[in-house]
């Protein structure tokens, strides 16, 4: 059974239309891979965002065929539903010949299996025994709140996890970032820079220091590591920024 320890991983699920979902280099998809396995030794829990394609599609499936249904929690807007194969799987296929010279029109679940999910009825969510627990929520601020506060409220060493990925992926980062220095929580932050995929993103925080636009003393708010091997000891040995606020949030 998995321990209270969360981690979110953040990256690219393809929810584009995109032919592929793990990107051109094969190596960050093998990361997917060598993290679920390090989850699985450390006995760590995932949360993610509930897509079966991509890298996290294999992240969720590795972990869970290691460690169980149990360990793996996929939290996924309604809207996107629609463009993931595997919520369409045992559902009623809508007639992509509707909309002509659309090749590929509104493809996803019928109007009943998105009823069902509506009505909390049971529809035809991706199999348990292949990616976990899925929670289907109204919107993208409601996935974001619930699994930041799955991460904030787990054991020492839960923490964010950022693999490759494109706009989504960089928006959830930074967005985890500015939350840590508002003082809204301060989980640590671990951007996984495989072959030098983030270094563009790094030298932007090191020019924004420079440039007086971030603190030195909140650059470290956001942890690089070059290899899924490093991430656990980075989540543990994380230190707090000292520039970051003490606000009150508890009030609002």
């Amino acid at each position: 059974m998995p321990s209270e320890m969360f981690l979110i991983a953040i990256a690219d699920i393809d929810h584009s239309s995109c032919a592929s979902g793990t990107g051109n280099n094969p190596a960050h998809t093998e990361s997917a891979r060598t993290l679920a396995q390090s989850l699985h030794q450390s006995n760590i829990s995932l949360v993610y965002g509930g897509g079966t394609r991509g890298i996290m599609g294999e992240l969720a499936r590795t972990l869970v065929s290691l460690s169980g249904p149990e360990s793996v929690h996929g939290i996924i807007p309604r809207p996107l539903i629609r463009i993931d194969p595997k919520y369409e799987q045992n559902a009623k296929q809508a007639d992509l010949n509707s909309n002509s010279g659309s090749k590929d029109a509104e493809r996803g679940m019928s109007a009943d299996e998105l009823q069902k999910i509506d009505s909390g009825e049971k529809a035809s969510l991706p199999q348990k025994s292949e990616y976990g627990l899925t929670t289907v929520v109204s919107d993208m601020h409601t996935r974001k709140k619930a699994m930041a506060q799955m991460v904030i409220e787990g054991g020492p060493g839960s923490g964010f996890v950022a693999l490759a990925g494109g706009y989504g992926t960089i928006e959830e980062v930074m967005e985890m970032v500015t939350w840590n220095q508002l003082g809204i929580h301060k989980m640590p932050i671990v951007l996984v820079n495989i072959d030098g995929y983030w270094d563009g993103l790094l030298q932007w925080v090191r020019n924004s220091v420079k440039e007086g636009y971030v603190g030195e003393s909140n650059a470290g708010i956001l942890v690089e590591v070059k290899s899924t091997d490093e991430v656990l000891d980075a989540l543990k040995e994380y230190r707090v920024a000292q520039g970051r606020y003490n606000l009150d949030w508890s009030q609002g």
